[in-house]
């Protein structure tokens, strides 16, 4: 909070920094065509603000009610006189203009409404127990704090890069989008790449998960494979929303069905005994007394893969950029988030402590299929399968809309996502998405291995190592801007002193300013990074051993892990 308060400007002051656009610029096919600059996506991201908060204004005491924190980022441009309509009327090109236009018809969620969807990431809180069996008391407790503290610390960071970068003009509609204007495109596709195996895999762990359900309350009569299958198609029907402003209610209900399953969950625990049989064929513990540790005794490649289990429970990062591009004031975006964070952390720690006391080393991935009673069993599977679909289907939404936009819109030069021709092509998508999503959860029929793997390879990236380094390099490119002339939009190479082939400029960028923030960043970046590839080799090392479990579920086969 403290650096930005100290280091980052206002709209106003990048505004008067960098000067008005010409508004009388005519536009040719040379301008319509140009490549934005870094200067440009400040300057339309700072008009872009100033116009949100002016707009959002409905008498003068909404100026006297702003707190401490909003104040950290203040953008109503007090000492400049700057017309809010600029946003629109600035040289935007016919095209640009048409994506404006889909943007703003984009932009309808609240913050209130990014709050329940970000709770509906429900899968966190049911393998919580799991995570702290494999690692113990002191563990558990004390790294789902800490990833907690740090994932917050990201998402904020990814909050202030969009609102840094974002605009009408320039719209960010991904993470990749954040990157690129950081790192430039061979990142982008790395992290497009990265997002959609992430999305993907987390809708198949969905399925999976509903998959285990499902044959829990038929008693194992209905073929495994099949029962995934079954999710998948309803998750095509549930995958033709479009916008997620159409989730929002969806979302809150999920939210209270899980806190539903969460608490009746917990009151059958403490009056049954474990689920012996599933935890002997899902993970190889056999009858004994219940037993809780410090620390447990477990091999490494399991403690890995249970803290890699608390790495999937922060895993909501990668899809905020998109979030916050269909919000209509973004600037409030951190409300919903630290609510968010704050509420699931809060489950977690009760949750994952009550379950793991009362069923120990027989505690399964997914806590509430761990009672005994089949009456119980089915109570919590039912509710959950509905509440699990829904996060299905805002995993699909966003995974679909990446494939969309980069692939539909940007290769292919397809049409509107609103449009109807739109429809036709969404409709393809999802039904092509989803049939992925069943081969990926009938491949590795087991959910302690599966969330590990993709929370190694993706989400320890998205949460844990990517928003870092691109702090670090958005400090360098500003610092490096300290001593350039008055930027012109749309001219923004002109105005530099020097190119950044000169090592002047990346003096100035990476000595400029607070060197040691950068440095602090850098080092999370990298300590990120060796734990992710520790976590790949974990959740390669439980793989194996779990399809090796006699009585274990196999590849497309009807057996189940439960």
């Amino acid at each position: 909070m403290r650096e930005s308060q100290e280091k980052e400007k206002s709209s106003s002051e990048i505004i008067q920094s960098f000067g008005e656009p010409d508004k009388n610029v005519q536009i040719t096919q040379e301008t319509e065509h140009e490549i934005a600059t870094f200067e440009d996506y400040l300057h339309y991201a700072a008009l872009q603000r100033q116009a949100e908060e002016q707009n959002g204004k409905s008498d003068s005491a909404t100026e006297a009610r702003q707190n401490w924190f909003h104040k950290l980022s203040d953008h109503k441009g007090k000492n400049v006189n700057v017309d809010v309509q600029s946003v629109g009327i600035v040289p935007l090109t016919p095209e640009q203009e048409e994506e404006a236009t889909a943007a703003r018809a984009l932009r309808l969620a609240n913050w209130a409404s990014i709050f329940y969807l970000i709770t509906t990431d429900i899968l966190g809180p049911f393998n919580a127990p799991y995570a702290i069996s494999q690692v113990g008391w002191g563990p558990g407790v004390t790294l789902y704090f800490a990833m907690g503290v740090m994932a917050t610390y990201s998402n904020l960071i990814l909050w202030r890069l969009f609102i840094r970068l974002d605009s009408l003009k320039y719209p960010i509609k991904s993470y990749a989008d954040i990157v690129e204007r950081i790192f430039g495109k061979p990142a982008r596709h790395m992290v497009n790449i990265l997002q959609s195996i992430q999305l993907m895999i987390n809708v198949a762990t969905v399925c999976l998960s509903n998959g285990q359900g499902l044959s829990q309350i038929t008693k194992g009569r209905l073929c495994f494979s099949v029962c995934i299958l079954i999710w998948a198609i309803l998750g095509m029907m549930v995958g033709q929303i479009r916008t997620l402003k159409n989730y929002g209610w969806l979302a809150n209900s999920a939210v209270w069905l899980n806190l539903l399953i969460i608490f009746t969950s917990m009151g059958f625990v403490a009056h049954s005994t474990p689920n012996y049989t599933a935890a002997k064929s899902s993970l190889g513990v056999d009858f004994g007394p219940v037993k809780t540790q410090v620390i447990t005794d477990l091999p490494l490649y399991q403690k890995i893969n249970g803290i890699m289990n608390m790495v999937y429970a922060y895993g909501g990062s990668m899809i905020f950029p998109e979030m916050m591009a269909e919000m209509r004031r973004p600037m409030d975006f951190w409300k919903g988030m630290i609510l968010a964070q704050l509420f699931i952390c809060c489950i977690y720690f009760m949750y994952g402590s009550y379950i793991y006391a009362f069923q120990g080393q027989f505690t399964l991935p997914l806590a509430y299929q761990g009672v005994s009673k089949y009456s119980w069993q089915t109570v919590g599977n039912s509710i959950a399968l509905v509440s699990f679909l829904l996060a299905a289907g805002l995993y699909g939404n966003i995974g679909i809309k990446v494939v969309y936009n980069n692939i539909v819109r940007g290769m292919f030069r397809g049409p509107q996502l609103m449009s109807s021709r739109g429809r036709v092509v969404w409709t393809l998508l999802v039904v092509f998405y989803w049939s992925i999503a069943f081969v990926v959860g009938s491949a590795i029929p087991q959910v302690q291995t599966i969330t590990g793997l993709i929370a190694a390879v993706a989400i320890m990236q998205f949460t844990y190592t990517f928003p870092f380094i691109l702090r670090c390099g958005y400090d360098v490119i500003t610092d490096a801007m300290i001593e350039d002339h008055k930027h012109i939009a749309g001219g923004g190479t002109a105005a530099r002193i020097d190119s950044w082939n000169n090592w002047s400029r990346w003096r100035r960028g990476i000595w400029g300013g607070r060197w040691y923030f950068k440095l602090f960043n850098l080092c999370i970046f990298l300590g990120g990074m060796s734990l992710s590839c520790l976590g790949m080799w974990g959740a390669g090392e439980t793989i194996k051993a779990t399809f090796a479990i006699s009585g274990s579920a196999t590849s497309f086969g009807c057996a189940a892990p439960v």
